[in-house]
């Protein structure tokens, strides 16, 4: 499961094109989306007079290794203008790994179940349009209970689009 995101449109005409496009790139690089979420926004963070964030979710299907998933994400991140450079700072695109079927891991390099993603609206709120029965692999509640009680990112709000259950 990916959580996609950015407040910069690089390239494109606006975040939600930018967004569209990673996603179509997805299925090339061994990650077939077979669900995926409306887009939201969300005023930025730290700073809420910057550009506003567009964030989704998609549940892709792959053979990659959890490993090997996050590092196929962050050169798709690349390939879309991603810089990383301070905390919290704007960006064209931001992929996270959030679940990898039931795996619960703790590396270096990879924390799954994500570690944050339980507390932040407009990663669940995506999630649960999609599914809601999804539970998280450690606190055992379903994305739409852990939708509701979120506690970072309360003014997401889906924009644009429904959410797809079908192979995209």
């Amino acid at each position: 499961m990916v959580a996609l995101g950015g407040n910069m449109a690089g390239d494109y005409g606006s975040s939600e094109a930018l967004l569209e496009a990673a996603l179509a790139r997805f299925a090339q690089a061994g990650l077939p989306v077979v669900a995926r979420s409306s887009w939201w926004s969300s005023a930025a963070w730290p700073d809420p007079t910057a550009n506003e964030y567009r964030n989704g979710v998609a549940v892709v299907e792959t053979k990659l290794t959890p490993l090997e998933a996050l590092h196929t994400l962050f050169s798709i991140e690349a390939e879309f203008g991603r810089v990383r450079s301070e905390k919290n700072a704007a960006r064209t695109l931001d992929l996270d790994l959030i679940a990898f079927g039931r795996a619960v891991l703790a590396t270096d390099h990879l924390i799954l179940p994500h570690p944050r993603a339980h507390e932040r609206l407009f990663v669940m709120g995506p999630l649960a349009e999609i599914a809601p029965e999804w539970r998280h692999p450690t606190l055992g509640t379903t994305a739409r209970r852990l939708a509701a009680s979120a506690s970072v990112g309360l003014d997401a709000r889906p924009v644009s689009k429904k959410p797809r259950r079908e192979p995209i």
